[in-house]
């Protein structure tokens, strides 16, 4: 594992369509650093170039070139490069390959899968808020649905949990009836955005939702936390919001 000091950084420039014993070069210098356990590697694809035939490569929509320009890239110790440099020769072929020196500041390390450590807003009890936002689904922020995006602004801003739900039927302020039918697929459904947590975590978090919903229905109400548990899950894992669709009330934009 490569630590932190003096290293060598080795890029390999080959064709993406150049081949070793009928298996693409790229493919096979990867392969070959992984079981000689380098520490890292990466594959970068030009999209135009030319190289020693003095040919200029260009890749586009219309036509996929298969003689684009391709860079495997890694750094290692001196001495791992010296022990596998006259076999990356050989893969290499017609390609080129340069070493320079380099510094490794800070070495990369192995990810760990933890177990989440719950965040202080796990622990309510007792007294708290439920914010209830209406929309409606065709609504957008930013070139973004607002539902999605007032749901990542939560996530951002620590927001305990936010439950997105899908209305079937309903009307709002311009008295317009929405309905979701089973041969139509209507994108100006309501939308209603559930979310409990501390007075002051919403009260605080109210500017940004007062900013990001031009026209809606924003209500609070007070609510006592029974019971709030949920299931330790790892770090890498955690799913992202999605819509729910347990019997939504009628929108009241």
């Amino acid at each position: 594992m490569l630590k932190a000091g003096k290293a060598l950084k080795v890029s390999i420039y080959v064709s993406e369509g150049s081949k070793h014993h009928g298996v693409p070069t790229y493919s096979s210098i990867l392969d070959f650093l992984f079981y000689r356990g380098v520490s890292g590697a990466t594959v970068l694809k030009g999209i135009a170039g030319f190289g020693a035939d003095h040919h200029m490569h260009t890749a586009s929509i219309v036509e996929i070139s298969d003689h684009m320009p391709l860079k495997i890239e890694f750094i290692e110790t001196p001495e791992k490069v010296n022990e596998i440099l006259g076999k990356l020769e050989e893969l290499a072929g017609t390609g080129m390959i340069e070493v320079q020196e380099t510094m490794v500041a800070k070495p990369a390390q192995v990810s760990k899968q933890k177990k989440a450590t719950p965040p202080s807003h796990v622990k309510i009890e007792g007294k708290a808020r439920l914010m209830r936002i209406y929309i409606g689904e065709a609504d957008r922020w930013r070139n973004k649905q607002l539902h999605q995006a007032l749901v990542e602004a939560m996530r951002a801003n620590d927001i305990a949990g936010v439950t997105v739900y899908r209305g079937i039927l309903g009307y709002g302020a311009h008295r317009r009836m929405h309905r979701d039918k089973p041969l139509h697929l209507s994108h100006d459904c309501s939308i209603m955005l559930s979310v409990v947590d501390t007075e002051a975590k919403l009260q605080a978090f109210l500017p940004l939702v007062e900013q990001m919903v031009e026209e809606g229905l924003v209500v609070l109400s007070d609510v006592d936390i029974i019971k709030y548990s949920y299931r330790p899950i790892e770090v890498d894992q955690v799913p992202e919001p999605q819509l729910a669709g347990n019997k939504p009330p009628a929108s009241e934009d």
